[in-house]
């Protein structure tokens, strides 16, 4: 990007899958010289989501699912003229994987539609290994430069080796409940699916799981996403057959893809693309996601935080939404913030989409979901309450929050996974 910004090239697009805020500083220092006048992602956090949030760039910002930006390029919506993509190994031809080299982080199943389309593919690369270089999950056909740097990464980043359980007693009630929905449901069964996230009370989900796998010998067909070390720790017990991995969140999972034939390695319209010929979230039987908000429509918001500044990404999460049982497992409140409420600032996933909310307090469903109200129903002692009585709880403890300002300006577009406008975010208006 400096080399970029010393050329004088300008009004260039950044299209990365995801921005995280080891880039920040330098996106920013892009936009401000004119380098960048659009970006398309899935989300951005940090200096630069406020950044961005208060009109710093030229043009809105697009974002787009995992499975909506494999779509928009597939489609031509996104057209990439230079991918740069960094690498742990690669040999002087561009043959290269994600599995070995000390900076290994398992699945490219994200760079590999960039890999795939670019007219212009320049792999970075600490490790320059003997021709020809395989498994390799990006090939020499697809390569233009191999360039070698002194280092591409720092595997201390990757959490190392197992994932640690959450001990937050209000994340452990969440995941206890969850699980008891999704063996209550009439998808716990022998050849069940799943997708799980990484946060704290999603990996206590796993571990609830597991047991209650074990305890009714049940085994699952497959786990499909991020993959984390607990996932494959089921792997290899055999509760599930096979692990379909788009992106590993842990060093025990991304060494787990290169032991392991049952773990495959797919890109991101293998995941989730809604306009190809079959999606993999086309088949999951449970998804267990996270938010932000979630209102009382059930309307999901993992973009914008309280105060409508950018925060967050929306990843897989309209994605995995289109699982036959969506779970958002969410505390009430964050401190002093209520995540249950009335109206969202910004909607992401839809209301359609999801089923069932949990909180610590107990388990709303989705009135549309009669068969889930009656089975549920039917369990003893489950904690089941109309969405709106978590409304009201929230706002009990939080207080009524202030409506906030915006300015007209449009400074974000939100997709659907299927190309469709479902939002817009507007410049924040904090100014005395």
């Amino acid at each position: 990007m400096q080399a970029i910004i010393d050329l004088g090239i300008k009004d260039l697009t950044l299209a990365p899958s995801s921005l995280t805020n080891v880039m920040n500083d330098m996106v920013i220092k892009a936009i401000k010289t004119g380098a960048v006048a659009n970006i398309t992602s899935s989300g951005m956090r940090g200096s630069l989501g406020d950044a961005v949030s208060h009109g710093i760039l030229k043009n809105p910002v697009i974002f787009r699912s995992h499975g909506g930006r494999a779509r928009a390029i597939e489609e031509g919506d996104i057209k990439i003229d230079v991918a740069f993509l960094a690498v742990p190994n690669s040999d002087v031809l561009g043959n290269a994987n994600g599995s070995f080299g000390q900076a290994a982080f398992g699945s490219l199943g994200y760079a590999l539609m960039d890999a795939k389309y670019a007219d212009k593919l320049v792999l970075l690369t600490d490790n320059i290994v003997d021709y020809p270089n395989t498994p390799a999950s990006i090939d020499q056909t697809q390569v233009d430069y191999v360039v070698k740097a002194d280092r591409v990464g720092d595997p201390e980043k990757i959490s190392s080796g197992a994932t640690r359980f959450t001990k937050d007693p209000k994340e452990l009630k969440i995941a206890q409940l969850v699980n008891q929905v999704i063996i209550n449901s009439p998808y716990f069964k022998n050849g069940f699916s799943f997708q799980t996230g990484s946060g704290g009370a999603a990996l206590a989900v796993s571990r609830y799981l597991r047991r209650s796998m074990i305890e009714k010998n049940i085994k699952a067909s497959f786990a499909l996403g991020g993959i984390t070390k607990p996932t494959v720790d089921m792997l290899n017990e055999g509760l599930v057959k096979k692990v379909m991995d788009v992106q590993d969140f842990d060093k025990g999972a991304a060494d787990s893809m290169k032991n392991s034939p049952y773990q495959q390695e797919i890109d991101a319209s293998w995941y989730a693309d809604p306009d190809n010929k079959g999606a993999m979230v086309d088949r999951l039987d449970l998804a267990v996601l996270s938010a932000l908000e979630i209102d009382k429509d059930f309307n999901v918001n993992v973009m914008t935080g309280s105060d409508g500044v950018i925060r967050g990404a929306i990843g897989g999460h309209q994605d995995a939404a289109n699982a036959k049982l969506t779970i958002i497992c969410a505390p009430l409140v964050r401190g002093r913030i209520a995540t249950v409420v009335d109206q969202l600032t910004t909607i992401v996933t839809p209301g359609d989409s999801v089923d069932v909310l949990v909180t610590e307090y107990g388990i709303a469903i989705n009135p549309k979901r009669k068969d889930l109200i009656k089975s549920l129903s039917a369990v003893p002692g489950l904690p089941i309450f109309p969405i709106a009585e978590f409304v009201k709880k929230a706002q009990s403890i939080t207080g009524k929050a202030q409506a906030l300002k915006f300015k007209d300006r449009i400074v974000a577009l939100i997709e659907y996974r299927d190309g469709t406008l479902i939002d817009t975010v507007r410049e924040v208006d904090d100014e005395e």
